[in-house]
């Protein structure tokens, strides 16, 4: 009700309350690029609030970024951040946010699995006093049956490894307050997972329900190897669960080990009916083996983690930017290079009075073999 009153005020005194910011990260793209802004300009210029579009184009190798950038000059309104190779759909979030503006940011795909018409209605619970509008996927159009078994098994493993308070079927499509982003942007570590951050933060939250339509166009940027790599990523970052596991199965293997010893005593000293085979040893051998391995693995990848992490490297390179001042930012562990202009090559023109020194000089070495061939005849 507030934010319904707030909304004609502001409606009827002509004052835009709230600037937005809209954050769309993008990898090869392109065709749906003009599905999107058809979709988007609409529900924008309806809204009760001044916007910019900042659109982060995560080293696209089709014709995303020159699309991008006959966006950029029809309207200054849209912003571009280009990254010179992938580095992560997380990565390309986290340069939104450093470079969003808005009082509130709105973190949406660019394929309208996100739909646009959600934005008012975000809106409205960001003004009456959520710091964080979670969109919730009541349903996966589009999606096979083995995709959603494996987002559940994902979902499922991420509250129970990671944090209880992931909300679930939610993704990166998401509003932030101002604060709320400026809290996230403390966050500077390597491996991100943006989920967990703002779960982290505990901050005030709306859940809202919504029907996810299918891809408008173009190919998933989620198969199944990156699904599995997002998912670990989001347990290695954020809980030291992996390793307690390690130990479990590690007091469980020694327990076992020691029942057979009693076991072998037993047989030995009160049966005497000890006969040697092979079979359990091999058991045993290829058990205990498969578990030293399997957590030396996992030691050895957190540890790499931690190596990763000490390097303190970016977390991003913007090579290139449109209706950004990327100079009037100070941001952590990024690189912002300025401005490619290549500079005129220095031609050599001569002058007239240059030319006719030259002749000069010219007649005159002529006329020196001159003399000296009639000297020599």
């Amino acid at each position: 009700m507030m934010a319904s009153l707030l909304k004609e005020m502001a409606r009827t005194t002509g004052c835009r309350c709230v600037t937005l910011s809209l954050i769309l990260p993008v990898y090869n793209e392109a065709a749906v690029l003009p599905l999107l802004m058809r979709s988007l300009r609409p529900v924008l210029d309806r809204l009760n609030a001044d916007y910019e579009v900042v659109f982060v184009d995560d080293g696209s190798q089709d014709g995303t970024s020159s699309i991008l950038r006959e966006l950029a000059e029809r309207d200054r309104r849209v912003k571009v951040i280009a990254f010179p190779r992938n580095f992560g759909h997380q990565a390309a979030i986290s340069a939104g946010l450093d470079f969003a503006a808005g009082d509130a940011v709105i973190i949406m795909e660019a394929d309208l699995q996100d739909p646009p018409d959600l934005l008012p209605r975000m809106l409205e619970l960001f003004q009456e006093g959520y710091d964080v509008v979670s969109p919730q996927r009541r349903s996966r159009r589009g999606d096979s049956f083995f995709k959603r078994m494996t987002a559940g098994l994902s979902y499922w493993l991420m509250r129970h490894m990671v944090d209880k308070r992931l909300p679930e079927e939610v993704g990166d499509f998401r509003l932030l307050s101002r604060r709320a982003v400026s809290a996230i942007r403390q966050f500077r570590e390597q491996h991100r997972f943006m989920r967990g951050m703002v779960a982290w933060l505990g901050l005030k939250e709306a859940i809202l329900p919504f029907e996810r339509q299918p891809r408008a166009a173009g190919e998933t940027k989620y198969p199944l190897r990156k699904m599995l790599r997002f998912s670990w990523t989001a347990i290695s970052s954020f809980s030291a669960f992996p390793l307690r596991i390690c130990t479990f199965v590690g007091m469980c293997a020694s327990c076992a080990g020691l029942l057979y010893v009693l076991y072998a005593l037993y047989a030995a000293l009160l049966r005497k009916t000890v006969v040697p085979g092979w079979t359990s040893l091999v058991f045993l051998q290829c058990l205990f083996f498969g578990v030293t391995l399997l957590s030396l693995g996992l030691v050895g990848d957190y540890i790499a983690r931690i190596y990763e992490e000490s390097k303190n490297r970016p977390l991003y390179v913007v090579s290139q930017a449109a209706n950004l001042d990327t100079g009037a930012y100070s941001i952590a562990r990024a690189v912002i290079l300025p401005e490619h202009t290549p500079k005129q090559p220095i031609l050599a023109l001569r002058s007239e009075a240059q030319r006719a020194v030259d002749d000069t000089l010219a007649s005159g070495s002529r006329l020196g073999m001159n003399i000296k061939r009639a000297n020599t005849g």
